[in-house]
Order: C-alpha cells, then sequence, then structure tokens
C-alpha cells in the first residue's frame, strides 16, 4: 500500500477554505459525499477538542467551526504583530497597506498549510482506527519536538468519502525584528534548526528549509506506520520522474523554471516595496538634514561678506590718509564694531526664520515630495535596466531550450 502526506495552501480560488474539512455546508449538494456516512466523521480543533457529528450540534463558547477556530486563531497570537505593522504604515503614510488577522489569514503566504493524510487506495485501504492512531501518533511527536514554531489548528477524519483519510491544518510562526509574533514559515523552520537543502545556494522554490522538513515528516511518518505492522511503498509518488516521457520531462522542467521566476518576481516586488518604505521613512530626515545645511551655508556666506564689508569700512576710517583727527576716527571704528555686532544678531534672527519657513508643513511636505521622486526615479530606472537584461537573458535561455528540445525529438 502508498502512503500519501500532501500539502497545499492556495487553489484557484484563493487560500483553501476549512469548511470542507469539518463539513459546515450543506453536503446534500455534494454527490461525492455519503451523508449518512458524515456521522461517524471526527473532528478536533485546538479550542475545543474531539468532536463528533452529534457534538457539532451543540453550541461552542469560544469557536463553533474551522473557520471560526482559525479565525480566533489568528486573532489572539497575531493581533500585536498587525497592530504594530498599521502603527508603522502610517508612520511611513501607507495606511493603504494597513491589514487585520483575517487578511493574513487568507493570504497565500501567511494562511495555515493543509495537509491530507491517506493510507490506501479505494479498493485496498488500512482501516480508519489504524489510520486515525497512525497519525494522531505523528501529531503528537510534532507538536512535541516543533510545537514552538508549528502548530497544529485542527483537523478531521473524514470516512463519507470514497477512501478514510485526514486534512490536518497548521501554521508555522515565530517573532519578527520588533518581538511581534507572525506566519512566517522558512524563519520558522531556521529557529527550528532546519538547513538549506543546498546551503551554499540561495534560498527559493527549488531550494528551501520546507523541503527538509517535509522529508523529516516523511521519514518520521514512515516509522511510525511502521511500528503498527504495515508494509508500504516507500517510493513517493512525486518526483518520480522515471515514469515520465522525455517531453512530458521537459514540461514539467520549464513549468518549474517558470515558477521560479514568479517566485523571483514576487521577491522583487516585496523589495520594490521596501524600498518604497525605505524612501518614505528616511525622507524626512533627508530633507532635515538639507534644511539645517543650506542655513548654515547662508549663515556663514552671508555673515562673513557683510562683516568683510564693515571691516573695510573700519580700516578705511583709520587709516593715515583720512583727515578727520584721531578721536574722530576712533569713534567712528567704535560704531562700525556696534554695526557687526548688529549683523551677527540680525543674521542669527533672519537665519531662525529661513529654518522656520522650510519646516513649515507644507513646504515640507513639498520637499521631502520631491527628494522622493528623485530618489524613486533612480531605483526604477535601476529596475528599468535591470528588467531589460533579465528579459534578454530569458530569451536567449528560451531558445537554447527550444533548440535542444528540437534536436531530441530528431533523434
Amino acid at each position: 500500500m502508498k502512503l500519501t502526506r500532501h500539502n497545499g495552501r492556495v487553489g484557484k480560488n484563493g487560500a483553501y477554505n476549512p469548511k470542507h474539512n469539518d463539513r459546515s455546508f450543506n453536503i446534500n449538494n455534494s454527490e461525492h459525499i455519503n451523508e449518512e456516512r458524515a456521522k461517524e466523521n471526527i473532528y478536533w480543533d485546538c479550542f475545543n477538542g474531539y468532536r463528533t457529528f452529534y457534538d457539532k450540534e451543540k453550541e461552542c463558547e469560544l469557536a463553533n467551526t474551522f473557520e471560526e477556530v482559525e479565525e480566533l486563531y489568528y486573532s489572539i497570537h497575531y493581533k500585536d504583530f498587525i497592530e504594530g505593522q498599521n502603527e508603522r504604515n502610517v508612520k511611513n503614510r501607507h495606511p493603504e497597506r494597513n491589514r487585520t488577522t483575517s487578511d493574513i489569514l487568507k493570504h497565500k503566504k501567511t494562511c495555515p498549510e493543509e495537509t491530507i493524510y491517506q493510507i490506501g487506495t479505494l479498493d485496498n485501504h488500512i482501516s480508519p482506527d489504524i489510520l486515525l492512531q497512525i497519525v494522531t501518533d505523528f501529531m503528537i511527536e510534532i507538536t512535541e519536538r516543533f510545537g514552538t514554531h508549528v502548530h497544529i489548528l485542527d483537523w478531521a477524519l473524514h470516512l463519507d468519502e470514497s477512501t478514510p483519510h485526514i486534512h490536518e491544518r497548521h501554521v508555522f510562526d515565530c517573532e519578527n525584528q520588533y518581538g511581534e509574533l507572525f506566519p512566517q514559515q522558512e524563519k520558522a523552520l531556521e529557529k527550528l534548526g532546519f538547513d538549506l537543502p543546498n546551503p551554499g545556494k540561495p534560498s527559493g522554490r527549488n531550494n528551501n528549509r520546507k523541503m527538509v522538513f517535509d522529508s523529516a515528516c516523511r521519514a518520521l511518518l514512515f516509522d511510525i506506520a511502521k511500528s503498527y505492522g504495515l508494509h508500504l511503498e516507500e517510493e513517493p509518488e512525486y518526483g518520480g520522474r522515471k515514469y515520465l516521457e522525455k517531453q512530458d520531462y521537459i514540461l514539467t522542467k520549464q513549468k518549474e523554471q517558470l515558477a521560479l521566476q514568479e517566485e523571483k518576481l514576487e521577491e522583487l516586488t516585496m523589495k520594490i516595496e521596501d524600498v518604497e518604505a525605505l524612501i518614505e521613512e528616511f525622507a524626512d530626515i533627508t530633507y532635515d538634514k538639507a534644511v539645517e545645511v543650506v542655513t548654515d551655508a547662508v549663515k556663514k556666506e552671508t555673515h562673513l561678506e557683510d562683516i568683510r564689508l564693515v571691516e573695510e569700512s573700519k580700516n578705511w576710517v583709520l587709516s593715515p590718509e583720512r583727515k578727520a583727527s584721531k578721536k574722530e576716527r576712533e569713534y567712528a571704528a567704535k560704531r562700525l564694531d556696534g554695526v557687526i555686532a548688529k549683523i551677527k544678531s540680525a543674521m542669527q534672527s533672519a537665519v531662525q526664520k529661513i529654518q522656520n519657513k522650510l519646516m513649515q508643513p507644507e513646504v515640507k511636505r513639498a520637499g521631502t515630495e520631491q527628494i522622493k521622486a528623485k530618489a524613486r526615479t533612480s531605483v526604477l530606472s535601476k529596475l528599468a535596466k535591470a528588467k531589460i537584461t533579465a528579459d534578454q537573458k530569458n530569451m536567449e535561455r528560451i531558445s537554447q531550450t527550444n533548440t535542444h528540445s528540437f534536436r531530441d525529438n530528431s533523434l
């Protein structure tokens, strides 16, 4: 028999909805579900514990459905992150980026991961009791080993479809740089000590800690199943490329490359958002520093020029060539010294007025927008050049792939 452990988060309609798992919908409209056998299903969640079909009829104090359970869990555990991030968004003048815990519950990167467990097929499978014992032992072991960063939210044993199987949903999380708990898979697995399959290469779709984690889970699940006396096929269903025809393999490889490019594009988008936030955060600092430099320069240059002119007048008055008496000349020089003092005082007042003017909200806003525009233009220019280079490389890669494909077909 084959043991199947399949993971997923999103489908064509977005993040997976747990309504299917706890049957919180009208099953009369689903031909593949046996309504009578549905009463034998078993459910568990992190707030209510074990429940059956008949327990579901009772009103729960915290949450009735898996959907409500997950909403409540995210609200309790990730509220601090959402509030902190929203405050940072407002501070950086991007309130449109604000989210709720419901938003991250439904986002493809932060929603729970769903795993399906099944041993056997329609015609040959183990009993539901043994399946439940094996998967329960496995979940207990996972919680004991990795429960600090991997949290099982809910699961359901389905006996109302063709083959007994279990749907289980969990979330990976760890603290971010601000000490706020947040769903982030790779960081959580890094905290748990999982390395990249190829540590010397950058992290990506084909080189991430989740691959190592899944491999460890698969090995653990097989060990537990063997302890129940089961003899299972250990060749995974996925990745068996020896069963694919040559062209199927080529297409699969091309799809993997496209998926990798999509992931890189998403990472680039995140980096652009980071740059945008950085521009926002430091625009005020840049403007304030510019005001300080400009006013210092104005003060220095104007101050020195005015005093130089007065000093020249003073030297002219005191020169022996003047016909006025020494007393008159000394009096005039003293008066000029007074002028210099007044210039210094007036200049200080003028500098303060300039600073106050430049720091007025409307003036500062216009100035910071100019700074951001210049910085943004520079960043976008570099990204455009990088995109042209990437497009050229992609065209060369596609051309080479098509050439190799033609040669393979001609053999």
